[in-house]
């Protein structure tokens, strides 16, 4: 029989013998041990900059709301044929990178890959499109999957706050979604910011650049890479997304989009840029901005970094119309646009223009207590008043000395500590002390939680 340690990070695939947990050993046969690892492609968010994304959740939930769009949460799964529908079965994610789980039956469940098609899904599930309060405005938050190769800013469990406005085909909206994105990038305080915009037009217009992207490339699909080959056949537009052909001399002389455009797909977009306008939000026009989804159509848009020593990956967010996207999950006929934001992008982005929140990771009261067992239970209850009066307040429980106890606080960062011992529990008060100036003065111990409320309100004008 072989011990370990639990302090270690291996454990035996054939644990036989467990004993009690309050011991730090246990026992096994010794037939073989694995490494406990994070997933790849995955991290952990820990106490110290977990603070952060709470702040950035905080956020844009503030923003959303500025904006009257609501939360919707989805499963985090969902019956893979809707991403086939609404995602497209050519595109990469659905091709390469949807994370499938086993099911009895012959259905299929994936985790979801992006949020869109999941938010449609309920909209059509729920009949939202029902509701007297059109178009249907919200936003979601959450984690989502795809099976690709780890990078900075690209994990396999990835982060996502996503909107989406369903019902209404006005170029308003369009700008609102866009004003709503940005809006939440110079919230956080980035600077470096540029909105690339281009349109995919109505059907007719996409079927007319489609058959001129077709005798385009077919004199030389046998140099490029085997998945434009295919693209060609199926979603010649999604030749212009490639990234391993990209600087093939095919993609400079491509047939734009605009120059196919028939007059409403175009007076679409130039009142979309009007009210851009309006909004005083700069923007670049880029023809050969391609959206890697099949759903989207006319309005398409990204918002980069162009700060310094950001990195390759450049791209904050994306989004766009996608009208039609409904009717294929099974809806009525209802116009949509959103976009999605990666949350580790951003936090990227801040960290690079250093505009990382400042995460205040101070308590409010710390008890040093150190006596008898009512000094304990004195400790106990006065802890409970201070927490209900809605301090952020702590003791020792470790047995320390007053000495240890005190430096626990300062590791806490306590604004103020509570001292007790047999002899302020028999007269009924306690030391307050404010670690900050080193004041301390006796308080009855009915009076403590009133009185550090007092104090931080009168600190806090």
């Amino acid at each position: 029989m072989v011990k370990c340690d639990l302090t270690t990070r291996v454990v035996p695939r054939d644990l036989q013998v467990l004993v009690p947990l309050r011991t730090r050993t246990f026992l096994y046969s010794k037939k073989e041990e694995f490494e406990m690892k994070l997933p790849r492609g995955t991290f952990d968010v820990l106490p110290g900059t977990v603070e952060r994304w709470q702040y950035i959740e905080q956020q844009l939930r503030e923003i959303s709301k500025r904006y009257n769009y609501k939360e919707i949460r989805t499963p985090i799964f969902e019956e893979t044929e809707l991403f086939k529908r609404g995602v497209g079965e050519t595109t990469d994610i659905v091709q390469k990178e949807m994370f499938m789980l086993e099911k009895r039956g012959k259905d299929q469940l994936t985790l979801r890959p992006e949020g869109t098609a999941a938010v449609v899904r309920s909209f059509v599930t729920n009949k939202l499109f029902g509701s007297p309060n059109q178009p249907t405005k919200l936003f979601y938050i959450g984690p989502m999957f795809r099976y690709e190769r780890p990078q900075a800013g690209r994990f396999r469990q990835l982060h996502q706050y996503g909107v989406e406005a369903l019902g209404s085909e006005q170029p308003a909206i369009d700008a609102e979604v866009i004003s709503l994105a940005m809006s939440i990038y110079r919230s956080f305080g980035l600077k470096h910011l540029k909105l690339v915009i281009n349109t995919l037009g109505d059907n007719e217009s996409r079927a007319a650049h489609r058959a001129a992207l077709v005798d385009h490339f077919k004199p030389v699909v046998h140099e490029l890479c085997q998945d434009c080959q295919n693209r060609l056949e199926t979603n010649p537009l999604r030749v212009l997304d490639c990234k391993v052909d990209r600087d093939h001399p095919s993609m400079a002389t491509a047939p734009s989009i605009l120059d196919y455009l028939n007059p409403a797909s175009k007076a679409y977009f130039d009142e979309v840029l009007l009210h851009l306008d309006a909004l005083g939000i700069e923007y670049v026009v880029d023809p050969t901005l391609v959206r890697g989804i099949d759903y989207y159509n006319h309005t398409a848009f990204e918002i980069m970094s162009e700060a310094e020593g950001f990195g390759a990956i450049t791209t904050l967010c994306g989004g766009g119309r996608y009208n039609g996207l409904v009717e294929q999950i099974g809806g009525p006929a209802t116009p949509g646009i959103g976009f999605g934001i990666g949350i580790e992008r951003l936090l990227m982005a801040l960290e690079n223009e250093n505009v990382l929140p400042v995460v205040d990771d101070q308590i409010d009261v710390f008890i040093v207590a150190q006596g008898s067992d009512e000094v304990e239970k004195t400790a106990t209850r006065l802890l409970q008043l201070m927490r209900l009066e809605g301090l952020v307040a702590d003791r020792d429980y470790l047995g320390r000395k007053f000495k240890g106890q005190f430096k626990a606080a300062d590791r806490l960062k306590a604004r103020y500590t509570v001292i007790l011992g047999d002899e302020e529990v028999e007269r009924g008060a306690a030391a307050l002390k404010n670690m900050a100036t080193g004041e301390q003065t006796d308080v009855p111990l009915s009076a403590v939680a009133d009185t550090i409320v007092a104090k931080l309100k009168e600190e806090a004008q």
